[in-house]
């Protein structure tokens, strides 16, 4: 199966030598792997040209947005990038991130993994941290989740969900629009990705915000946002995330900000949530 890569990176010079280093190690190459030097004022461009040698598999492109960090929309807007640029007819198409240490095994369990189970259109790894000298898992989300920066998808599946929507919510609403079109998701916990920037560090007062807005266009509801946002604050020992995120909610709804799912996709994706809580937490 041909295996291609499209990595956004934007101001990654303290990550990005390990994660490129993890790449060019893998057991078996990517047929194609693009880095989007997406608008990065550091050196990150220069680090990975220096790094990628004689590697004709890897190449690195710029792209034009805004500095800021705009969780969703900057790094998938970067990742269609990317994607046009594209040489190669993929089976399965990853998106990571650059702040990623990823096993040498990686792309090979991946490969295995789509090989071997015929449904399965989204799959990974699981992401930990560094805490007190130790790797830690990175409790965000469940193990089951594949989480943004180790995302891998079956072609087919890619092409099922119509890509990748540009906006906050889109590493979600992926996975939701997958399953409503009968396919699994599947995360390999011994596949361990070292995450060197933990998730939330590089985010803006205005992402928490943005979290709520994302919620709203995923067609949550009210109370399914609510409980969504405290899970998210109660995790990240963060009760701003709650109240942030809620202005984002109703800032949205009072704006009538464009949803990012259809009618139908959202009640698929309000009933799915709410057999997800009665399962964990209702069922005696």
């Amino acid at each position: 199966m041909k295996v291609c890569i499209i990595i956004p990176v934007f101001n990654e010079q303290d990550f990005i030598k390990k994660s490129v280093e993890s790449l060019i190690d893998q057991t078996i190459k990517p047929a194609e792997v693009i880095y989007v030097n997406d608008n990065s004022t550091d050196n990150s461009k220069n680090i990975i040209r220096n790094l990628i040698g004689n590697c004709e598999w890897i190449r690195v492109i710029d792209h034009k947005s805004v500095q800021e960090h705009v969780p969703g929309s900057k790094v998938i807007e970067a990742f269609n990038f990317g994607l046009k640029n594209l040489e190669t007819q993929f089976d399965i198409i990853c998106k990571f991130d650059g702040d990623i240490i990823l096993p040498k095994n990686y792309i090979e369990k991946i490969i295995e993994i789509f090989n071997e189970k015929e449904k399965v259109g989204i799959a990974g790894g699981n992401l930990y941290v560094q805490k007190n000298g130790k790797w830690i898992y990175e409790n965000i989300a469940a193990k089951t989740h594949v989480r943004g920066p180790i995302k891998a998808y079956r072609a087919e599946c890619f092409n099922d969900i119509n890509a990748l929507k540009s906006s906050i919510g889109w590493d979600t609403v992926d996975v939701l629009l997958a399953q409503k079109k009968g396919w699994l998701i599947y995360t390999d916990k011994k596949l361990i990705v070292k995450h060197l920037k933990p998730t939330g560090q590089k985010y803006s007062l205005h992402s928490k915000i943005l979290q709520g807005e994302s919620l709203y266009k995923m067609r949550f509801g009210f109370i399914l946002s609510i409980l969504s946002l405290l899970k998210s604050s109660l995790n990240n020992y963060s009760l701003s995330r709650l109240f942030f995120g809620l202005i984002g909610y109703c800032v949205s709804f009072l704006k009538q900000k464009p949803f990012i799912v259809t009618d139908e996709e959202g009640v698929y994706i309000r009933n799915f949530r709410w057999k997800v809580i009665y399962k964990k937490y209702l069922k005696f």
